[in-house]
């Protein structure tokens, strides 16, 4: 069982989405920490309500990514993107379904707009990434 299909899941146990948001901010406390140095504004994400950094790493043809955001919700959408896209190939990222993905944990639906861009944001600039190494 993939990392992804896990958290699907482990979410539809949750009754309530209040208990699913619960599940998805520990999701980002699980996230290792990002070193401060990265934190620079060439690794800020655009489109993003909260501050988000993203930087990666290209080795033995994966991805690696590191990412932290000052927003804990945030933090924990940024865990729920790297299940699907850590450590994967570049044309695994390419033509990983994320929308599939979303639909099925239902979350765009319960996000504010400007979260849910943000999150396209997230996904657009690693597939673009992985777009460009493919």
């Amino acid at each position: 069982m993939s990392l992804t299909d896990e958290i699907i899941d482990d979410l539809s146990f949750f009754d309530t989405w209040e208990e699913r948001y619960e599940y998805i901010i520990d999701l980002g406390k699980t996230l290792a920490p990002m070193d401060e140095a990265l934190k620079t504004p060439d690794r800020l994400v655009k489109g993003c309500q909260s501050s988000v950094w993203l930087a990666h790493s290209y080795n033995d043809g994966k991805f690696q990514f590191t990412v932290d955001s000052d927003a804990i919700i945030v933090r924990g959408l940024l865990a729920l993107v790297l299940a699907a896209f850590n450590d994967k190939t570049p044309q695994q990222i390419t033509a990983f379904d994320v929308d599939a993905y979303f639909g099925q944990i239902d979350l765009e639906n319960h996000l504010s707009p400007t979260r849910g861009n943000g999150l396209r944001a997230i996904v657009g600039q690693i597939k673009a990434l992985a777009s460009a190494n493919a």
